[in-house]
């Protein structure tokens, strides 16, 4: 595998920076194009005020990964993986007896997480916190080998469809767009879709299993990090055939957007653009394919300690941060080209994460909470019509079923 965080797991907080690039005028009106390496191998490109933005992000890594030791040296070892420290969501305590020590550590773990977790820890932290060590913990040791082993060689629908899409993974890539990335790549989605065969497989899954692959330690816990994904942390039937539960994530969004951002939805809607067009691979592949890779997984670190509710803050915070860009468009085309450039060029994550996060956050929980429940037998309906057909959103092929 490529293992970027072998060579991490002692240096990376030492790593040299990239070199700061002091722009001269000159450099500025050419607009000075630099490529180089993240910790993860993706190439990234960007000016000169993006390779200093990067810069500034991983000291605040480097700083981050100073409380955590610091904290692990005063509260002892693994102190975030106390099962009463992770049982607490939204600083309501599972236990009734649980010691005003615990809720502190369990607030101060919540806002350590959503400042990033440091690289070196994210494996560990990820799979205890989101539940897939507890998860892997009720099976066979040997379930992930003996089932790889067990559909090798099986051909099925989902199958093909895996085949077609290892090459258009993250192509480039020195690790993942190779033979030895494309077969490990393949085993955990195969084996996946022999797990759950009313996902079986969908488009946007591979780009998620492929970081999960690049951040994890083994192509195991890269699976087990899938599964916990699809069966506890998002909407239900996200990924299944007719993709019910993203549908459920779109009305949510617009309900959202049109709640938080008025003005914005207000325009959009004069302009006839759907916000499906972006926001279907947004949610589809978690972020992984529009935003760079660093911010992705900061994205992350939230969502596997929070749930699914950050989708949509980052969705809105987007938005939000591009309102007035937004107001002066006037065709569907330059909307999508402003989201899209807005996505590629965050590589400040904490652009995203504290976009009003602290005074609407819970407000948001709930309301997805709510929403979702009121629409998702509506939408579950569509399973049991006859009637379908299919439409292509965003390059996604999407079943819809129901009253032609």
């Amino acid at each position: 595998m490529y293992r970027t965080h072998d060579k991490r797991d002692v240096s990376l907080e030492f790593q040299p920076q990239i070199p700061f690039l002091r722009p001269s005028i000159h450099s500025r009106r050419a607009n000075l194009t630099v490529k180089f390496q993240d910790l993860y191998g993706f190439t990234v490109e960007g000016n000169v005020d993006d390779v200093n933005v990067l810069n500034e992000v991983r000291e605040k890594v480097r700083q981050q990964g100073r409380v955590w030791w610091a904290l692990e040296a005063s509260k002892g070892a693994n102190w975030y993986l106390q099962p009463d420290v992770s049982s607490i969501v939204e600083g309501i305590a599972l236990k009734s007896s649980l010691k005003l020590s615990t809720l502190a550590n369990a607030i101060t773990l919540k806002r350590l997480i959503r400042k990033g977790i440091p690289p070196v820890l994210r494996p560990k932290v990820w799979f205890s916190l989101s539940g897939a060590a507890k998860k892997k913990s009720t099976v066979p040791e040997s379930y992930y080998n003996d089932l790889t082993k067990a559909v090798e060689g099986k051909v099925t629908p989902a199958t093909k469809q895996i085949d077609h899409d290892l090459p258009r993974t993250f192509p480039g890539h020195p690790w993942l767009d190779t033979p030895e990335g494309h077969a490990a790549l393949r085993r955990v989605l195969v084996g996946y879709s022999f797990r759950d065969s009313d996902v079986g497989y969908c488009q946007g899954l591979n780009y998620v299993a492929a970081l999960l692959l690049l951040v994890m330690k083994t192509e195991e816990d890269a699976f087990w990090m899938l599964a916990v994904l699809l069966e506890n942390v998002l909407v239900n039937d996200c990924y299944t055939n007719n993709l019910s539960g993203c549908h459920v994530e779109q009305r949510v969004f617009k309900d959202l957007l049109s709640k938080k951002c008025p003005r914005i939805a207000t325009h959009l809607e004069e302009l006839e653009f759907d916000v499906s067009l972006v926001a279907t691979e947004w949610f589809l592949c978690l972020f992984s394919k529009s935003l760079p890779s660093e911010t992705t997984l900061r994205v992350w670190d939230v969502l596997f300690y929070e749930g699914a509710k950050v989708l949509f803050h980052v969705a809105l915070a987007i938005f939000m941060m591009k309102e007035e860009e937004l107001l002066l468009t006037h065709h569907v085309g330059d909307v999508i080209n402003i989201l899209q450039k807005t996505t590629r060029d965050l590589f400040d994550p904490d652009e995203l994460l504290t976009v009003r996060y602290f005074t609407w956050s819970f407000l948001l929980f709930h309301f997805c909470t709510h929403f979702s429940r009121w629409i998702l037998p509506h939408i579950r309906k569509i399973k049991r019509s006859d009637r379908c057909h299919s439409r292509v959103v965003n390059g996604y092929q999407i079943k819809e079923c129901g009253e032609a």
